[in-house]
């Protein structure tokens, strides 16, 4: 039994096994035959591998970017990163986080199973998160053991279901079916891009028909407009941090060879990222219908973020711009009313102003796009101090939780056990 429980913690925190493990279940359930299920298992992993290789081109760039605009432009104060957080607390709270993660996939399955919220949670790292935010703040209040693990699994698990919920409606425009839904512990900032969007937007100019001149015509191409503008920041960036700090940075390489290769990398890591999840989606929606036919009628698969990225791809780089320019504006006010300052955290303004440009885009065209990612990136840029006190010991670290969703649950549930 207990390497059982071994083997299903094992499963949990390889979200690629997981997915792969659900497409599976699901094509069984249909009765396909083997190469089907071999085919559309084996996909579905690769889909979900490679949109991790391209997550993971684009954070160790935009980490690189932000260690020399920090330089650049001598701020100092609290970077927002999940990661980073977790990795701090995870000697601490490590065993009740893998409890909290596994139960809480049993609960958002059971609540699926018999409640109107039709929703399956597939990302697991947010649900890593989630939990050990919550094994945190009940720690902090003297919550332990048996207690601590029943109430944060009810707690995440809830949260599986109810936050796709909360933003579907706008999810559904965005993707033009009901079959998807977004499992991304921003919800909130989704939503105020949303609402923003559909009452301050308008509709009939999208971030996609955008009129360029000729001679910006190249710019209508995804990758190549990722490349142009970070190269744009990277290189004012390098500029002022010092050709001698970027080569630290870059451990010996020219500074300007280092800052153009960067720049590549990242719009190398967009495009792979969009490819993985066309792989993916094409493969999980299928497979689950099984699931959603024989195990949980009606259920749906909650993805990550960089779902809706190839809906509108120039909605996603305007949403990284507009949150990114309302990350330093909040910086700005912190440092003048002498607050904490939270740095604007490079990694959490693309994928969350991103996909919040496109949830702009969807309800209120360009102008939705950029005012709803704006908004939601002034939310991101002060929660994360708000949550600070709440963490306990960790709060007294130079990194903290970056997403909307984390700043909310945890300044209630601090409020709550307090």
């Amino acid at each position: 039994m207990a390497n059982f429980f071994e083997f299903m913690l094992g499963l949990l925190k390889e979200p690629a096994i997981m997915v792969g493990l659900i497409a599976f279940i699901g094509l069984v359930a249909q009765k396909a035959d083997i190469s089907t299920i071999l085919k559309g298992t084996i996909k579905t992993v690769m889909g979900f591998l490679i949109l991790g290789f391209g997550a993971g081109a684009l954070v160790g760039a935009l980490n690189n970017f932000s260690t020399v605009f920090i330089e650049a432009f001598g701020v100092s104060g609290v970077i927002p990163n999940n990661e980073a957080i977790v990795a701090l607390a995870q000697k601490a709270f490590g065993y009740e986080m893998a409890l909290i993660m596994f139960f809480a996939f049993v609960v958002n399955i059971l609540l699926a199973r018999f409640t109107p919220l039709k929703f399956i949670f597939l990302t697991g790292h947010h649900t890593m998160f989630m939990s050990m935010l919550v094994a945190v703040i009940l720690s902090t209040a003297g919550v332990q053991g048996t207690v601590l693990v029943a109430i944060g699994s009810i707690i995440v698990g809830s949260m599986m279901v109810i936050m796709p919920a909360l933003v579907q409606k706008y999810t559904e425009k965005v993707m033009n079916t009901d079959q998807l839904a977004m499992g991304h512990f921003s919800t909130f900032s989704y939503l105020i891009a949303g609402f923003i969007g559909s009452k301050f937007g308008d509709t009939s100019k999208s971030t996609e028909d955008l009129n360029l001149p000729k001679s910006l015509m190249f710019l209508r191409d995804t990758p190549v407009a990722v490349a142009v503008t970070m190269a744009l920041f990277f290189l004012v960036s390098s500029t002022f941090a010092g050709g001698e700090f970027v080569e630290t940075v870059s451990e010996g390489q020219n500074w300007f060879v280092f800052t153009l290769i960067q720049s590549l990398t990242f719009a190398g890591g967009v495009y792979i990222v969009l490819q993985g999840v066309k792989m993916l989606i094409a493969e999980i929606v299928p497979a689950f219908k099984g699931i959603s036919d024989k195990l949980v009628p009606g259920a749906r698969p909650a993805l990550d973020c960089p779902m809706v990225f190839p809906v509108a791809p120039n909605a996603v780089l305007i949403g990284f711009l507009s949150s990114f320019a309302a990350g330093l504006v909040a910086m700005a006010i912190q440092g003048a009313l002498d607050w904490t300052i939270i740095v604007a955290g490079v990694v959490p303004h693309f994928f969350v102003g991103g996909a919040s440009g496109v949830y702009g885009n969807a309800m209120g065209g360009l102008r939705g796009a950029i005012l709803g990612s704006f908004t939601q990136g002034l939310c991101i840029s002060f929660l994360p101090m708000m949550l600070l006190p709440v963490l306990g010991g960790l709060g007294l670290e130079a990194t903290t939780f970056a997403d909307f969703d984390f700043g909310v649950v945890g300044l209630i549930l601090g409020w709550i056990v307090s």
